[in-house]
């Protein structure tokens, strides 16, 4: 093959969402607005392009997503250093500050897209992936906290997902966390030979992310490093407290993980996981929590927020594996016909269908491709449609069509004749027979 004709394939890790599992992201997506909605939070929609400036200030210099996973990217008019979002909140804040939206009080407000990591790709982690998210700008207290676990936790419900824990952890203020990193450092460089590449790294920039190491040979001494919260004060202590009492009322059950951490700069207090055994390694299917620096951290007024934000990629996997899908192609009609003549009514036919509201799927190919009838009944009955609408010679001397029902119903698999001028009426009426059937 030459080159000119060489196949081009998929960027390795940004995948195609093929028909067979769009019922899952349609499900997904239909939930997430409806779980979003009930909780008064609005949509906002941001740009994939940001400035470079926004992920280094708001996620941090030293995290692993600014140092090695940004696809970033030099604008040739004019200079900017740009980047595609790697994740959600930094780019609805800076909208917010933008726009001045908590100006008059309070803002509640969701978002759902792509995102952009130069990961490996691996189960669960993708270089492009989609995320949902909330994000909960102005409200100080604990209480806001527990609203955006109960979000995630009526999602899964509403998805039918079973297999979710929550754990959660506070990590503080950043004076808390300084003396805390001093005692975790000093006791990480007693066992310096010990620590693997990743965690060597980060020892004297970012040592709390090396509590979150996934590496079964560091476990041991993981656990016996200083922990966090001997180093909370009493009102870090308080909120931590005040969020336990919130979600038992609300009959949440959660387990506190003293090594959960989350990678960006910007957290304070409360950080949260939801987590499945189902999806091997990567089993967080959502995290989130409280960045009170972030607004002031890139330009605003100082001012408390909360979110999360929610792999669908993952979510996805989990609803395969736990809520399989019925086939369906929400098509009503598959139009079948013979003959150049019913070839030009079958296309007016549907279009007057379609205009009743009905979905209609129209045997095309032009005279070189004709199909036999056996063969269009053949896609017909592949297509998934509720009835094979039959146009030939016949049928048009007689001002009729033949309507044959292609799937289980009340009217029992049966072929009649419909005058053309009543289709729309007797197809709506059967449509609606057979959802009361089923």
């Amino acid at each position: 093959m030459s080159k000119a004709n060489e196949r081009i394939a998929g960027v390795k890790g940004m995948n195609d969402a093929l028909p067979a599992t769009i019922g899952y992201w349609e499900l997904f997506e239909e939930a997430a607005r409806s779980v979003a909605r009930s909780y008064g939070y609005g949509e906002v929609r941001t740009p994939i392009v940001e400035s470079t400036r926004l992920f280094r200030r708001g996620i941090g210099e030293v995290t692993d997503i600014v140092e090695k996973e940004m696809y970033s990217f030099t604008d040739a008019l004019n200079g900017e250093e740009l980047t595609l979002r790697p994740e959600g909140t930094a780019g609805v804040v800076r909208a917010t500050i933008e726009h001045n939206l908590i100006y008059n009080g309070p803002q509640r407000l969701w978002y759902l897209g792509p995102m952009f990591r130069h990961e490996r790709p691996q189960r669960g982690r993708f270089r492009q992936f989609h995320q949902f998210g909330i994000e909960a700008l102005g409200f100080a207290g604990p209480d806001v906290d527990t609203e955006v676990i109960l979000v995630a936790r009526r999602l899964f419900e509403d998805l039918g997902l079973s297999d979710v824990r929550l754990e959660i952890n506070s990590i503080g203020e950043p004076a808390e966390r300084l003396l805390h990193r001093a005692a975790l450092i000093e006791y990480l460089e007693r066992f310096e030979k010990d620590l693997d590449g990743d965690a060597r790294r980060r020892l004297h920039t970012n040592p709390l992310r090396i509590l979150d190491t996934k590496n079964p040979g560091m476990q041991e001494l993981i656990e016996g490093a200083p922990r966090l919260s001997g180093y909370l004060g009493a009102t870090s202590q308080a909120h931590f407290e005040g969020l336990q009492e919130y979600l038992r009322e609300a009959g949440v059950q959660y387990r506190i993980n003293p090594r959960l951490v989350r990678g960006m700069d910007y957290y304070n207090l409360t950080v949260f996981e939801w987590v499945s055994d189902s999806l091997g390694a990567q089993g967080t299917v959502c995290g989130g929590g409280r960045y009170d620096p972030l607004i002031e951290m890139i330009g605003g007024k100082p001012a408390p927020a909360c979110g999360f934000g929610m792999g669908i990629e993952r979510i996805i996997d989990l609803m395969q594996q736990q809520t399989p899908l019925a086939a369906q192609s929400g098509c009503d009609a598959y139009i079948v016909h013979q003959g150049e003549g019913a070839a030009r009514l079958a296309m007016r036919l549907g279009e007057d269908l379609r205009s009743a509201g009905l979905n209609v799927i129209l045997h095309c190919g032009g005279e070189r491709q004709a199909s036999s009838f056996k063969t269009q009944m053949k896609r017909a009955d592949a297509s998934g449609a509720a009835f094979a609408l039959i146009l030939g010679e016949d049928e048009i001397k007689a001002g009729e069509i033949s309507v044959k029902t292609l799937r289980e119903s009340a009217a029992g698999g049966s072929q009649r004749r419909v005058r053309m001028e009543q289709l729309v009426e007797f197809l709506i009426d059967e449509i609606a027979g057979t959802q009361e059937f089923a």
